[in-house]
């Protein structure tokens, strides 16, 4: 290959990322000059891009919204809460199956496979029957509890394969150096298997902030709802504020755009180097 044709196919390639990076962009630009028109003229037709009318207060009225900052504050709760729960349970549960040969292991391996095989939404009407059993129906510790049960699965199996690719010498060398067991899966195993904490993490901090039907169903009171059930407010039968709802939009993004930024370098990692043994 000579330079001139290496030097096309790279600008070929860069051209077909920067187009592939349009296309994924164009919702989220088409939400941002949405957040900045009146609420009439988003119900405008024909549609345009930019607005007709500009209107930049919009993102005070939603940050200065008592209900909004509450939406916000549970969709913290949850995701944080249900993050530290899930990573806290599949740490040891990924690294017992990893390096321990117990009865039952395989079982129990495959019985974790198949709880990523059940839809939130099929599972639904059970889960309101059970926590309405509980007395937690319309309360943060039942969106806590299934968004931790519904990614955990996810979080053992990757920390699994993670820490199955350690070779066991690393073990036995810090065990030689008189660290326990509990100290060498905290000084060792687990600074190895960063990449894939991380990326357990930011999983499971994103599908807990974008939930929505189990929240829908058992959330009742306006004030303890999460961010992605409270925006449904801003357009009732009685009052559209489009506006509002799409800078609610741009502001709900916000958070996952930044943690995914800031660890993205981890994640790409996380998700290739755990997969080979």
């Amino acid at each position: 290959m000579t330079a001139a044709s290496a030097k096309r196919r790279r600008w070929g390639l860069a051209a077909l990322g920067g187009l592939v990076t349009l296309f994924f962009l164009a919702p989220y630009s088409v939400m941002l000059m949405s957040s900045l028109r009146t609420s009439g003229d988003v119900k405008t037709t024909p549609p345009t891009f930019l607005p007709r009318e500009w209107q930049w207060d919009t993102y005070v009225t939603v940050l200065t919204d008592e209900r909004f900052l509450a939406w916000l504050r549970t969709s913290l709760l949850v995701a944080v809460a249900s993050t530290l729960i899930v990573i806290a349970v599949a740490i040891p549960a990924a690294y017992m199956t990893a390096r321990y040969r117990f009865i039952g292991r395989t079982p129990f391996l495959l019985l974790v496979l198949v709880t990523q095989m059940f839809s939130p939404t099929a599972l639904v009407v059970g889960l309101y029957r059970q926590f309405f059993e509980m007395n937690l129906v319309n309360t943060f510790a039942a969106l806590i509890i299934a968004n931790s049960a519904f990614n955990l699965a996810f979080a053992v199996w990757i920390l699994h394969g993670f820490f199955s690719s350690i070779p066991t010498e690393v073990e036995e060398a810090a065990e030689l150096d008189g660290s326990s067991r509990l100290q060498t899966l905290w000084r060792v195993m687990l600074p190895l298997t960063r990449p894939g904490l991380v990326t357990a993490t930011i999983f499971t901090f994103i599908a807990a902030w974008n939930e929505y039907v189990v929240a829908l169903t058992l959330m009742i009171d306006d004030a303890k709802k999460p961010l992605t059930v409270g925006m449904r407010a801003y357009i009732t039968g009685y009052e559209q504020h489009w506006d509002q709802l799409f800078a609610a939009s741009v502001i709900a993004v916000v958070p996952v755009v930044i943690l995914f930024a800031m660890i993205e370098k981890h994640l790409v990692g996380g998700l290739t180097a755990g997969s080979v043994k």
